[in-house]
Order: C-alpha cells, then structure tokens, then sequence
C-alpha cells in the first residue's frame, strides 16, 4: 500500500516539456506581434484606398408594396440607381413619394418583394436578417429626424454607447469620441445631455453618433426637416467635411428646394419612381 501511494505521488513524466515549452513562448511571442483581427484598430479614413469608379451600391428593378385593406399598396415601382464612393446624393420626393421606404432598402432594415440591392459584395435581397443586422453595425450609420438620441446621456456617453454596440476596442473610444463630437462642432459642448442643447446640436450629435464606428455609408431619413435654414445649412456644411475627412458616402432624403445645390447627385421621386435623375 505504501510503495502505491509513493508511485502515485510521484509527477507524472514529461518528455516534451522543452518543446511545449517552446512552442508556447513562440504562441505568444507571434500574437504579440501580430493583434487578433477583431482588436487591429482601423486604417484612418483619410489613407482609404477607395476606386471612386465603380459603384459601392447597386439598385436593380426594385419594387415594395405592402397589403392595405385586403390590397397591395405599390410604394417602390421599379428602382434602378447606383451609389458612388465619397458621394452626396439626394432623394428628393414629397411625403408618401417612396424615399423613406428605399432608404430603408438601402441600409438592409428592408427587403424588396423584386429587384437586386448589392452592397459592395453583399446581396441584400438574399441576405438573412442576422446577415444584414452585422453588415449595418459594421459599415453603415443611420441619422434619423427624431435624432435618436439617449436623453439621460450626455453627448460623449451617447456618441461612446455606438462603438460599444458596434464591438470596438475600449482604447480607441476616448480619442474617436472627441474626433467625431469636434468635427461636428460640439467641442466644448460634448459633456452637456440632449436636453441641454439646441436641436440644431441634438442634430450634429446624433451624426457623431452615427459615423463614430466608421462606416462606409451613412443614410439620414430629412436631417434637416425639424432644423431652421441657418441650421440646415450648418449640418450640409458638416455633411461635406465627413465626405472630405471620413471618406463616406452620403445618401439623404429631402423636400427642402434650399440645401439640394450642395449634392453631387439629386434623385427625385414621385409616386414611387424617378424622374430626371
């Protein structure tokens, strides 16, 4: 009994200690030098490499209709139009035309009942939800007209809790935080909650919201219906600095006549197709 409780207490042999040893020095050695995928910080906007020749999006034939009182009420009747890099582009068309509807088609929160919507090399209109709901977080922002803003936060915290859902690193959060509220103009303004600010403000905080993750395209559903003239003009004169300093593309929908002249490209809507696009 006494020589089976020495034979157990003695460690079991290890021959290739050395080499376990090694490799493990070696593992650790490499992931030093070389961060996980998830935790490399991105390349900054400005030093993208972007073809501004072809189209990032592409909308082929796309209808949407939906079943009102027992019938298809047709919104979408056909959509053909393609999205360029570093792009502004308007939807412009009255309430009711169909922009709210093709916007939400564009960020992937819809499907067509026909037609093709390509996202760089995403098929929309055959992707699942799951599919769709991680290509927003990674690379789209939305701007919405009620701002969508978190009330009991302050500007920082609500601009901080979109890299939170989107998965960025905890170390790069302070210093994209402060980048984004400082190019919408909110600097000294970035600690003060929605309440405390103008709605022009609430407007300029809930873009530094949407681009913080830095997305590829950003959609706005009328960023500037609920601002007056000299505010809207300020959040078109902050669209074109993201486009020249983000490197993203714009796709906004309006009825406003005075903000259109800054556009690259204006598509008008009525009844649910293009006209003189």
């Amino acid at each position: 009994m006494k020589l089976w409780l020495r034979r157990n207490k003695e460690p079991a042999p290890q021959p290739a200690a050395a080499e376990s040893t090694a490799e493990t020095a070696a593992g650790q050695a490499a992931a030093a030098t070389e961060p996980p995928i998830d935790r490399i910080a991105p390349e900054p906007a400005a030093y993208r490499e972007i073809d501004t020749s072809q189209p990032m999006l592409t909308v082929s034939g796309v209808e949407r209709s939906f079943p009102v009182g027992g019938q298809q009420l047709h919104v979408l009747k056909g959509i053909h139009m393609e999205l360029y890099p570093t792009q502004l582009a308007m939807l412009k068309g009255r309430s009711g035309s169909g922009k709210t509807t093709l916007l939400n088609m564009i960020g992937g929160l819809d499907q067509p009942n026909k037609g093709e919507i390509y996202f760089q090399t995403h098929a929309f209109h055959r992707c699942s939800d799951d599919e769709r709901t991680y290509i927003r977080r990674k690379e789209i922002g939305f701007i919405f007209q009620s701002f969508a803003l978190m009330p009991l936060l302050s500007a920082w915290e609500n601009v901080e809790l979109s890299l939170r859902m989107a998965g960025v690193p905890r170390s790069q959060w302070k210093s994209r935080v402060t980048h984004c509220l400082e190019l919408v103009g909110l600097g000294r303004r970035m600690h003060h909650r929605p309440f405390e600010l103008s709605g022009g403000e609430q407007q300029r905080v809930a873009i530094a919201k949407a681009i913080a993750h830095r997305p590829v395209l950003l959609l706005a559903d009328e960023p500037t219906a609920e601002l007056d003239s000299q505010m809207g003009a300020q959040v078109m004169a902050v669209f074109r600095d993201i486009i020249r300093t983000e490197r993203m593309t714009i796709c906004m929908t309006t009825h406003d006549p005075t903000i259109m002249e800054v556009a690259d490209r204006v598509f008008e809507m009525v009844d649910g197709k293009f006209i003189n696009s």
